[in-house]
């Protein structure tokens, strides 16, 4: 993913915030929030055969202490005219290869229940339910808005934890 990729990135992130069940964001941050908030060595986008990008892929650290460097939070978003074509589970599976060969050793996610699409995808993708956290925040907007939601915690560990965090 580079700077030239944000118009597609950010649309394709406002049409998942537009569902009420992608993320407790409002609305789709900067570029440069985005760039800050996001490790570079985790962010990917799927394109279709013309070079248009369907989706993508990026990653944050979940804590700045130096125990947890392998670990990072995803987000994964595909255009709502692309679903259903394989692309998210394309796209998921080249990040999991982007992250394990960047030596991260954990992927973690928070889910909204009502997006069985997802949960799904990661299920197949080989991710592990760690658990329900019950009404974790208030929706901020849209048809949800000041309702407690809860998510589903769910991660992936790399198998080889004698190599984990090499590259990190």
């Amino acid at each position: 993913m580079a700077a030239s990729d944000w118009p597609a990135v950010q649309a394709i992130y406002a049409a998942g915030i537009g569902t009420g069940n992608a993320t407790f964001e409002a609305e789709p941050p900067s570029w440069h929030a985005f760039d800050q908030s996001r490790v570079p060595d985790a962010r990917l986008v799927a394109c279709d055969p013309g070079g248009s990008v369907i989706g993508w892929a990026a990653a944050s650290r979940v804590s700045a202490r130096e125990v947890y460097r392998g670990v990072i939070e995803h987000s994964i978003y595909v255009d709502p005219a692309a679903q259903g074509t394989g692309a998210g589970r394309q796209l998921l599976a080249a990040f999991i290869e982007t992250t394990n060969a960047a030596g991260y050793w954990m992927i973690q996610s928070s889910i909204f229940p009502e997006n069985v699409a997802s949960l799904t995808l990661h299920e197949r993708a080989g991710f592990r339910t760690v658990g329900r956290r019950e009404r974790i925040a208030r929706m901020g907007y849209g048809p949800h808005a000041g309702r407690w939601r809860d998510t589903i915690l769910i991660e992936l560990r790399r198998d080889d934890d004698a190599e984990a965090g090499a590259g990190v």
